[in-house]
């Protein structure tokens, strides 16, 4: 009787120093490091940057201070009239908005490390992948169970799941995203936007008939859930068929008859991303963050971010109603200004603009490392690239990356980050990301 209580003793015992180990690493894991004086100098600087970066190039917007080193507000000319109304309130949109630089210079620093789409590794590296998350990217994958079936809903992805990741950071040079708003007929941009290595374009916006004012040129199309299902009129719109599609929602069994039958040949895969909130939303925030996946560096026509912007419109048929038309004007001017993108616009149509007070890569570094302790990032404060890896398993077999191939610059960060592959924890971008290291 003895030798049984002291066995279960042990037991609980051990069992108790096991839960302390745990609850220590997860403690240290996300440990909050204190900031020193070159952090709030950094972070100083970046707010001084951002400021005079929008007066400078905002068109009319100006930012203002918050109520600490991180927080900043883009206000609006009192005299814009917005047209929008919250479709459940009936309020109109207001005219200045708040945004976090520390989360932005944090967060979209580890959308340029991370691949942005969805992989068979991705899921069967994620803890319970296939039972908690892949159903999710089906439609109507809630009636799976959770995929037990797992045969079941590996065919219903097979058709658009890579095994590992078809494209790598800064695999491309100079990208242009091109967005569908009715400025675009104000400027003919066409033989410019073809003039870039990459061309990223979204839903169902035509080419044809319009190749004066938004190019012919098409490498990427980000897709909604309608356009989605519409594949075989999505390929049409490049006479080449050679657009790689990308879907930001799920799979649906009306795509996987679409690619089988017509057949649809061009490359289809799901998009693999984090949330930004209600900041900035729908398919051209999608296709940006995908664009800084990819592209060293990203410039974006056609978002309608002029003085007099109130509601959407599309160059290619009526006016649809949109969403916070003026935060997203506003947001996309708080990525400009913190040198993620380049806005061309009809008002700011000369090429060769020069972005006025953009803090230096070296002011947004030391700010990111000084956000990243603020915010109690994974792997705060460390020079190891992969210390944000919450989550790390090996890779599986693949063909090595011939890294002579690659550009210089993504050649390497490939030996930066040591051929590691960092996929963000969708809805969890604070919480580190998803790494799968080479086996040896």
């Amino acid at each position: 009787m003895r030798l049984l209580q002291l066995g279960l003793l042990l037991a609980l015992a051990s069992g108790l120093t096991a839960i302390l180990i745990y609850i220590t690493g997860v403690s240290n894991l996300y440990k909050s490091q204190p900031l020193d004086e070159e952090d709030f100098q950094a972070l100083q600087a970046l707010q001084t940057h951002f400021h005079k970066c929008v007066s400078a190039n905002g068109l009319g917007l100006q930012a203002l201070s918050g109520e600490d080193y991180c927080k900043v507000t883009i206000k609006f000319p009192s005299d814009t009239i917005p047209k929008w109304k919250d479709p459940k309130t009936g309020e109109l949109e207001g005219l200045s908005f708040d945004f976090n630089l520390c989360e932005a210079v944090a967060t979209w620093e580890q959308v340029r490390n991370s691949s942005t789409i969805l992989t068979k590794e991705f899921i069967d590296a994620l803890p319970n992948g296939w039972e908690d998350y892949a159903w999710r990217r089906i439609n109507k994958g809630v009636l799976l169970n959770h995929c037990k079936n797992k045969t079941l809903c590996m065919e219903k992805l097979s058709l658009v799941l890579p095994e590992t990741p078809p494209y790598l950071p800064r695999q491309f040079g100079r990208c242009a995203v091109i967005g569908n708003s009715g400025d675009l007929l104000k400027t003919k941009f066409g033989r410019e936007i073809d003039g870039y290595e990459v061309v990223i374009r979204e839903n169902g916006a035509p080419i044809q008939n319009y190749s004066d004012y938004v190019g012919k040129k098409s490498t990427f199309r980000l897709l909604n859930r309608g356009s989605a299902k519409a594949l075989d009129k999505v390929v049409e719109l490049d006479e080449r068929r050679e657009e790689v599609l990308i879907v930001k929602t799920t799979i649906h069994d009306i795509m996987n008859k679409l690619i089988r039958e017509v057949p649809i040949k061009n490359p289809v895969y799901l998009m693999l991303g984090g949330s930004f909130g209600s900041a900035a939303k729908g398919t051209g925030l999608k296709a940006l963050e995908f664009a800084l996946s990819i592209c060293e560096s990203v410039d974006m026509y056609g978002f309608t971010v002029d003085p007099g912007y109130k509601e959407w419109t599309r160059y290619f048929s009526e006016s649809r109603q949109g969403h916070t038309p003026l935060h997203g004007r506003a947001y996309y001017q708080m990525m400009e200004c913190l040198g993620l993108i380049k806005i061309h616009s009809p008002m700011r149509a000369d090429p060769n603009r020069v972005v006025k007070w953009v803090p230096s890569r070296g002011t947004i570094r030391a700010a990111r490392i000084a956000s990243e302790k603020l915010l109690k990032r994974v792997g705060a404060g460390s020079s190891d690239p992969l210390a944000a890896c919450s989550i790390i398993k090996k890779q599986v077999e693949r063909e090595p990356v011939a890294l002579s191939n690659l550009r210089k610059v993504a050649s390497d960060h490939q030996k930066y980050v040591k051929g590691t592959t960092m996929y963000p924890l969708e809805h969890s971008l604070g919480d580190g990301v998803l790494c799968t290291e080479p086996a040896s």
